[in-house]
Formats: C-alpha cells, sequence, structure tokens
C-alpha cells in the first residue's frame, strides 16, 4: 500500500455560522478546501498551497482539529484537519480543472457533506491539538 497524506482547512464564519467549501469536479460533491501534500511540503505548506490554489485566499494555518484515516483502493490515507484564518485575498479559484464552485456553506449544510467527522463540525471548533514542525 502506498501511503497518501491529504490535508484540510477548516474556515469557519462564527458570526454567520457558516463553512467555506469546495465544490470537487472529479466526484461532485462539497469538501473543505485541500488536498494531497506534494513531495518536499510539510502539512502546513501544503494546507496554505491548497487552499490558496483551490479557493483564492492566503490563511495562516493553526492547530491540527483532526485526524481520520482510510484505506482507499491500493492507498493507505491520512487526513489531517487544520484550523485556518485569512490573511488575504477574495474568492476566486485558481484550480478550475479540479474545483467546480466555492462558497460559504451554512454549518448545517457542511455535515450533510462531511459526515466522517463524528460530531460534525461542531465537533472541529471544540477541538485542538498543537502542530509543530521539528524540522
Amino acid at each position: 500500500m502506498n501511503r497518501v497524506d491529504v490535508v484540510y482547512t477548516l474556515l469557519y464564519n462564527e458570526s454567520d455560522d457558516q463553512v467555506l467549501m469546495v465544490q470537487n469536479k472529479k466526484h461532485d460533491n462539497w469538501s473543505l478546501p485541500g488536498g494531497a501534500v506534494e513531495k518536499g511540503e510539510t502539512l502546513v505548506q501544503a494546507a496554505v498551497r491548497e487552499m490558496r490554489e483551490e479557493t483564492g485566499l492566503k490563511v495562516e494555518v493553526g492547530e491540527v482539529l483532526s485526524v481520520n484515516e482510510a484505506f482507499i483502493g491500493n492507498h493507505h490515507a491520512h487526513f489531517f484537519t487544520f484550523r485556518g484564518k485569512i490573511t488575504g485575498g477574495t474568492i476566486a479559484i485558481q484550480d478550475t480543472e479540479t474545483i467546480a464552485d466555492a462558497k460559504w456553506m451554512d454549518r448545517a449544510e457542511a455535515d450533510v457533506w462531511m459526515p466522517y467527522y463524528q460530531g460534525g463540525i461542531q465537533s472541529l471548533l471544540q477541538a485542538s491539538i498543537p502542530y509543530v514542525f521539528q524540522g
């Protein structure tokens, strides 16, 4: 089996109770912005890059909110979900080959698209694990 690391970033607008989601063309589904970590990247570097490619936004990536894993075909996938904070930019999809849309979605609707987070987005908002890159 090949190991694949995937990062996602949760951007949450507390005042509107909304989550930034992207529509993936390949599976015609919605998810948090994110994708595979490339060779030589840290998890945080990948999360920042994926956010920029998929939404056009610049973000600061914080603590880890969730770690999930799955066997998918010949891959052993590890999914790392980070908390993010917008530091610049406007929503403008850069990766138009894989992303159809990016929009703020009510938390309840986002939960429907992401059943793999036990307890939904609310559980992620209450979670926090420090992330440290040790070189």
